[in-house]
């Protein structure tokens, strides 16, 4: 199941639509941000049912500290990524890890 910006909106509580371009945009971001950060080598590994709710929260999460905390550009002050999301996002590399593993990715096997 991919994000989508109705549930973006359900867990913001955000019920109009003024925001709507900024939040699908929000959603792309921190997918992004997500895969970029676990690995992009194989994407059939996101389309595993224990992965894909994992990716999905940390894209909640992730999107949701976008909207809230936005901000224009300053040279002074950075804002981190959650520690929730962090959490999510050590998680699956753990897990993407072993999925390239299985599939003989360190073995010296470029097949995959």
């Amino acid at each position: 199941m991919a994000v989508s910006l109705e549930d973006l909106k359900s867990s913001l509580r955000v019920d109009s639509e003024a925001d709507d371009k900024l939040l699908s945009g929000y959603i792309l971001a921190a997918l992004q941000y997500i895969k970029n950060a676990i690995g992009t080598e194989d994407d059939a590994f996101y389309a595993d049912a224990s992965v894909t709710t994992l990716v999905d929260v940390a894209t909640i999460a992730l999107a949701s500290g976008y909207y809230t905390f936005r901000t224009s550009l300053s040279l002074v002050q950075a804002f981190p990524v959650d520690l929730a999301t962090n959490s999510i996002i050590a998680q699956l590399r753990g897990n993407y890890a072993n999925y390239l593993a299985e599939k003989g990715a360190y073995d010296g096997d470029k097949s995959t």
